[in-house]
């Protein structure tokens, strides 16, 4: 997990919004003492059930691009699944499910309580500080899924009764397809937005006006077509947000 000091430069300074980028589902890793409980399901970790490829590369360049702290878990979501709730029935995957209780117990105290307080400490203290919150949480998704093509390039995810989600996502499509217009960019596409996750349970604690949730899709076809390609996508991505 990284979680490094926010950076802060001239800009941050005369903005009302704080921008924060994560990434839930940045690697596919075991730690050594869970590794046994993984032993014959080695070929899973490298399919998109254990992380999203793709989604910490363009994690990182926002974070870079916007001067914003980021905080990504490269611990595999087949683990532990740091965007879904506690009680989420997902929370661990069908493998760890089968682990002691004291042993998923360590691994929530380990990795999924860090991680989830520090996102919630960074919103708490851009509202005390009287500045608005936007959250940009990374992914990616499959170009297939149970054998049906997902119709989109990019998804962008966020709660339509959010009136500034709603917006955000708007102006960012718009400015995305003025760089690249043949790009297929969807709302609450593939998933919806409302739907559990690290968003959605922040957004039941912070008010619309005081926080911005929004879930990036990247479909992984654009992340394994070629290095120029994929970097092509994540700078119009990228320029798109900072021209708005």
């Amino acid at each position: 997990m990284r979680l490094p000091a926010q950076r802060t430069d001239v800009s941050s300074a005369v903005t009302p919004d704080f921008f924060l980028i994560t990434c839930e589902h940045g690697g596919n890793r075991i730690p050594r003492e869970y590794r046994a409980l993984f032993d014959g399901y080695e070929s899973l970790l490298i399919t998109h059930r254990a992380y999203d490829a793709g989604a910490l590369r363009i994690a990182r360049d926002l974070s870079s691009a916007l001067h914003a702290p980021l905080c990504a878990s490269t611990i595999s979501r087949l683990l532990i699944d740091l965007n879904r709730s506690i009680t989420h029935p997902r929370l661990f995957s069908e493998i760890s499910r089968a682990a002691p209780v004291a042993i998923r117990q360590e691994i929530r105290q380990r990795y999924y309580a860090p991680y989830r307080n520090t996102v919630e400490q960074w919103v708490e203290q851009s509202i005390a500080d009287g500045r608005r919150a936007v959250h940009l949480s990374c992914h990616s998704f499959a170009p297939e899924f149970d054998g049906v093509r997902r119709d989109a390039d990019i998804g962008l995810l966020y709660d339509p009764a959010r009136s500034g989600e709603a917006a955000l996502c708007r102006h960012w499509r718009a400015a995305i397809n003025a760089r690249i217009p043949a790009l297929k960019i969807r709302m609450n596409y593939p998933y919806a937005g409302k739907s559990d996750g690290l968003t959605s349970s922040l957004r039941r604690r912070f008010a619309p006006e005081r926080y911005l949730g929004i879930e990036l899709e990247i479909n992984q076809r654009h992340v394994f077509e070629n290095a120029v390609h994929w970097r092509g996508i994540r700078n119009a991505v990228i320029n798109a947000l900072r021209r708005l």
